[in-house]
């Protein structure tokens, strides 16, 4: 409603000063907000008086009332999903899942078939608010077909009696039906979320800075690894954004995005070029997220109407510089109006980055059912097609080294075949690819290479679905096939993600992968070299075998995989690319 501002050097000390206060907000049209009276006392704090212990108290109750109105969480709670034991199966077919929901946070764990007993083995991580509900719920679903879906049982678990940092196991029953769900719970308290005015940045503060590098340093790279950084963004302003109201103007705010995180700005009202001068700051989980920054335009109780939106992934942030993005559309394909301006700080482990690297990237919040698009279904196909003509092209080569089309190519391939094969070991292998990303690093170093995705269209899949409303009764046609034709345009976009992944592993799309697995293969070339592969399949193996008999409730998992799915593919490059002449350097 409004807020005062009381100067503590013009009180008295160890006195009540009887205030009035009038209240002014910037962002009201209203000119008299009211007053507020107040008495106000300031004294010096005594650790060992009872008045300072109070005075403690006092200032953590009125901290948890300040918490409860805003957006800050103040812990995490982790739930790793292992199982369900003697689960109702009724049916052959179809499928079991699990809804995990706090508050408005809900997650939905992956479709596992019909069995009395199903291993799911899932990690989901909730954002626990000082006004968010204090109890968990757990329901499991069945699931037959499409759309039919049906609650076999609930379960619930209050968190006011979980203590804090302990990891507890839960088996609970299902109530009602039969059957129980087994699961691990940790509620970890959660520091590095805030916001505040762009007067008082925390790493403006010369300690707090300090604080931050020491604590990410290398020599504390295994303490707290789940802890990676830290994400301070600095919101200026925006520029020429869309007009969404009928006088030609705006009420615009700013969302910002970083995984299951969730911060928001205020509303400049009435205005096409806001300035927020806000700062938000992030506990950074995983170095490879994106940040999203979107702005919508207030509308009352009605929903908000999009404005625009950037994307920047955290790997690309350059310290300390201030960057105006061009605004892009709601799917990221293509410029929106406007511009926002950005400056944005990023501390992070490069040890406890490189960690969680290979660890399972952590899922979202429970999204919509995907639609069916024709154009991307289009795009799908076409980029599995251009990885399909590579792999085709290269196996025509080789296919042509035997078939001695060209003397001096075959000879040399026939030389390298015989010289490979008498002196094969398999530190070579890593050897080898250690070699390819070392040379497209020294082509890219010297210009020969670059990472052109201009011919790649993402186009505007909205649209192309608004002329398709017109044309109702073909969909219905194939309404009976469209889970087929989803499930298609998915495994498409799998499979070119993949590839695209891979390829951009080896050529420095994103440099802090590469390097990472630069570092992995020569490890792998060195253990290799010195010790014989059998002890190394030996060691592979009793891991595997004894890895459950070790920790009942670990999570499997492919290394490789969760590296992959940190690299972006060529369309997220596309969407997370930025316009090189916007950027300005921060004014020292």
């Amino acid at each position: 409603m409004g807020s005062a501002i009381v100067i503590l050097s013009d009180l008295e000390m160890d006195k009540v000063n009887e205030l009035s206060l009038s209240l002014d907000d910037p962002n009201s049209l209203e000119q008299d907000m009211g007053t507020v009276l107040v008495d106000m006392s300031l004294s010096v704090r005594d650790g060992d008086s009872k008045r300072g212990q109070s005075g403690v108290s006092s200032q953590s109750c009125r901290l948890s009332e300040t918490l409860k109105k805003s957006q800050l969480w103040t812990s995490v709670v982790l739930v790793t999903l292992v199982e369900g034991q003697e689960l109702p199966v009724d049916s052959q077919g179809g499928q079991l899942f699990v809804r995990f929901r706090l508050g408005e946070q809900r997650y939905k764990s992956k479709n596992h078939c019909k069995v009395a007993n199903p291993q799911w083995r899932e990690r989901f991580t909730f954002n626990q608010f000082v006004d968010s509900p204090e109890v968990l719920e757990v329901e499991l679903w069945s699931k037959e077909g499409r759309r039919t879906e049906e609650s076999l049982g609930t379960c619930d678990v209050n968190l006011s009696r979980v203590p804090l940092n302990q990891r507890q196991l839960f088996t609970n029953s299902l109530v009602p039906g039969r059957g129980r769900l087994v699961f691990l719970l940790t509620l970890n308290t959660c520091s590095g979320v805030s916001i505040s005015d762009l007067c008082a940045a925390p790493l403006e503060e010369p300690q707090e800075q300090q604080n931050k590098l020491d604590n990410y340093s290398l020599k504390r790279s295994l303490q707290n690894l789940r802890d990676i950084g830290f994400l301070q963004v600095k919101v200026i302003k925006a520029a020429d954004v869309l007009a969404a109201d009928l006088n030609g103007k705006s009420d615009p705010f700013c969302v910002l995005e970083l995984g299951n995180d969730r911060l928001q700005s205020h509303t400049i009202y009435k205005s096409l070029h806001p300035e927020w001068n806000q700062v938000f700051t992030f506990p950074v989980k995983d170095i490879h997220d994106v940040l999203v920054v979107t702005i919508f335009d207030e509308d009352g109780d009605k929903a908000p109407d999009f404005l625009g939106r950037v994307a920047i992934p955290l790997l690309l942030i350059r310290r300390g510089q201030q960057i105006t993005y061009p605004l892009k559309k709601e799917d990221l394909g293509g410029l929106s109006k406007g511009n926002i301006t950005l400056e944005l700080d990023v501390i992070f482990n490069p040890v406890r980055a490189s960690i969680r690297t290979f660890q399972p990237k952590e899922r979202r919040f429970m999204e919509d059912n995907p639609k069916f698009s024709k154009k991307a279904l289009a795009r799908n196909v076409l980029r599995v097609q251009t990885l399909y003509r590579a792999i085709m092209s290269t196996l025509q080569y080789i296919k042509s080294c035997f078939q001695w089309e060209s003397v001096q190519r075959s000879l040399l391939a026939f030389l390298v075949f015989v010289v490979t094969v008498w002196y094969w070991e398999i530190y070579m292998l890593p050897f080898f690819l250690v070699l390819l990303i070392f040379r497209n690093y020294l082509r890219i170093r010297s210009g020969h290479v670059s990472h052109d995705l201009d011919n790649m269209d993402l186009g505007d899949e909205d649209e192309d679905d608004e002329k398709e409303s017109e044309r109702k009764g073909l969909m219905e046609k194939i309404h009976m096939v469209q889970e087929t034709i989803i499930t298609l345009q998915n495994l498409l976009d799998a499979i070119a993600c993949f590839g695209e992944r891979i390829k951009n592993t080896f050529n420095w799309s994103v440099p802090f992968l590469s390097g990472l697995a630069l570092l992995v293969f020569i490890i792998a070339t060195v253990l290799t070299y010195f010790i014989p592969i059998r002890y190394i399949v030996l060691i592979w193996g009793i891991n595997k075998f004894t890895k459950k008999l070790r920790n009942p409730y670990s999570i499997d998992n492919n290394e490789v995989l969760d590296f992959l799915t940190r690299v972006p593919s060529d369309v997220q490059k596309v969407q997370y690319s930025e316009v090189r002449s916007n950027r300005k350097k921060k004014i020292q």
